[in-house]
């Protein structure tokens, strides 16, 4: 499986990129001590070939899932296949299970792009920086083929959790979720789903949707000494807390889930041949005092 990868450093942290693993992030971690900002990919993880092991991958041309087979277009039905093991839906787009190019490398920045066919034209730039501590991604899609199509667009990183991380991201309301992590309802933020203050993770599985985010948080580990800020153009994030797991997820999005089929279609953009859409996050590593 590819193991190809890039290495950029900014004398505060370091990140290890795997282009031709779905454009994903394998490792972000402190210089001096090695502390990994982003979960751990070890050999093995990246022997896997899959971004689902490793620190963040790219989604596009949407994020996470949607159903009935497909969605509806204005000039027709794009029928879509289940592409993953552990989902019966289509799932995060096609951009995170395609070999991405290496257009520029450098100290502290790259430049990675993919050009796809699947499941339509479309291309999609990933740009990393580093700086002071701070890394910065900024996602491009461009719609290549000849009819319009709707598009969205996500993050998927993985942080580190310890039975003390602490989360704070101010939103306002949260979509409930059916047992296949589609969206029922829209409603007001249950009393521990509310992190407009800084809070401890849920302790049960959690997979949803929360709105009007003001894109700034705050990742709290105490038990590693360091904190990250985060910064995106986005207002909806997606809260992922796998039960027993050492990671949780705290992703960016364009869109709510299944948002296709949700009326009137919220956070998708209908773009045409040649128009973009992007998104961006930065996260900043700060040492606890």
């Amino acid at each position: 499986m590819p193991l190809d990868t890039l290495h950029l450093h900014d004398g505060i942290t370091q990140l290890t990129l795997a282009p031709r693993t779905g454009g994903a992030i394998a490792n972000w971690s402190v210089t001096a001590s090695g502390q990994a900002l982003l979960r751990h990919a070890d050999q093995q993880a990246l022997q896997a070939g899959t971004p689902r092991q490793l620190g963040c991958y790219p989604l596009a041309p949407w994020s996470n899932r949607i159903s009935e087979g497909g969605f509806d277009n204005p000039e027709g039905w794009l029928a879509l296949a289940a592409n993953a093991e552990n989902s019966p839906l289509p799932i995060h787009g096609s951009a995170w299970q395609q070999a991405w190019q290496v257009i520029e490398h450098g100290e502290r920045s790259a430049l990675l792009r993919l050009d796809s066919q699947i499941p339509f034209a479309y291309s999609v730039e990933q740009r990393f920086e580093l700086h002071q501590g701070r890394l910065t991604i900024d996602l491009q899609v461009t719609h290549r083929a000849q009819a319009p199509i709707w598009h969205g667009l996500g993050l998927h990183p993985y942080f580190p959790r310890t039975p003390h991380t602490r989360l704070q991201a101010r939103a306002t309301q949260v979509w409930h979720c059916d047992a296949n992590s589609l969206p029922t309802r829209l409603d007001s933020l249950p009393e521990r789903w509310d992190f407009n203050h800084q809070r401890e993770l849920p302790s049960v599985h959690t997979d949803n949707a929360f709105m009007g985010w003001d894109g700034q948080a705050r990742i709290v580990e105490p038990d590693a000494g360091y904190s990250l800020e985060i910064d995106s153009d986005q207002d909806i994030y997606l809260l992922f807390c796998p039960e027993g797991k050492p990671f949780f997820c705290f992703e960016p999005v364009s869109h709510p889930v299944n948002a296709h089929h949700l009326p009137g279609k919220p956070g998708l953009v209908l773009l045409h041949t040649k128009q973009t859409h992007r998104l961006r996050l930065s996260l900043q590593y700060r040492p606890l005092n």
